[in-house]
């Protein structure tokens, strides 16, 4: 569900160092380029399909993130000299989330490299969850880092409903999980009482994990199409019921 954001207050010159955010952004670039390597991009043909098109659209994928994430920065949402820690961390799983992004525009290697980058989207799961514990840690929280946690989420979870219709593992009904959120956001441009501020819920947290859990499961060349199909229905289910409780709150709450 999206969070409210207070207008950013301006960042003086004595708190943004920009060339600091930059490097930052550059070595986010460089790691995805040497996973890119470390996949066998784009020099093996192996999977028979235009591997220099994933090395593409996950650079485009990093690119535009990283000018969101600038754009924020630079308007002082986070007012210090870099991206600080908790920050850091989500920005690494970023880039395991563009490397998969990537991976859409040759399908074939989800089912030729399927362990390895169901590595990747683990890895990002588990990420998910220590960005937040860093932030408590550090005091490094801020409205922009709990934004950009949240809209990458809502991106890894469209990038494993494309995936899988794109394997033909489901149906193009699953799409709904990944845009369902984007709808949400858009009915609230209608109905300004649904951009309302959310209570703290693990019911809606447990259901973003189990969304994510499902369909890389459902993912796995090992799972057979018909579990495939049943966990992305169960997460669908799952993702339909909080947004509908969720809905119920605000409305009773407008």
């Amino acid at each position: 569900m999206p969070l409210p954001l207070a207008p950013p207050p301006l960042a003086s010159a004595s708190t943004t160092r920009p060339w600091r955010l930059a490097l930052e952004l550059a070595l986010g670039g460089i790691a995805l380029l040497s996973l890119l390597a470390l996949l066998g991009l784009p020099a093996d043909q192996a999977a028979g399909a235009p591997l220099p098109w994933v090395a593409a659209l996950a650079s485009v994928t990093y690119l535009g993130m990283a000018a969101l994430l600038w754009r924020g920065l630079r308007r002082g949402a986070w007012p210090r000299t870099s991206l600080g820690p908790a920050n850091r961390v989500t920005l690494a799983r970023g880039v395991l989330v563009a490397l998969l992004a990537g991976t859409l525009a040759a399908p074939a290697l989800l089912t030729d490299r399927g362990e390895w980058l169901f590595g990747a989207a683990l890895v990002a799961l588990a990420l998910d969850g220590v960005d937040g514990w860093v932030a408590r840690r550090t005091g490094s929280a801020s409205a922009l880092g709990a934004r950009f946690d949240m809209e990458l989420d809502a991106f890894f979870i469209l990038v494993l409903c494309l995936a899988l219709l794109l394997l033909g593992r489901a149906g193009p009904w699953v799409l709904a999980i990944g845009a369902m959120r984007y709808a949400f956001v858009a009915a609230s441009w209608r109905w300004a009482w649904l951009a309302g501020e959310l209570p703290d819920s693990l019911r809606r947290k447990a259901v973003c994990v189990w969304q994510v859990a499902a369909l890389m499961l459902a993912l796995l060349p090992a799972t057979p199409g018909a579990l495939a199909v049943w966990l992305a229905a169960t997460a669908l289910a799952g993702l339909t019921l909080s947004f509908a409780v969720d809905v119920r709150w605000l409305y009773q709450h407008r």
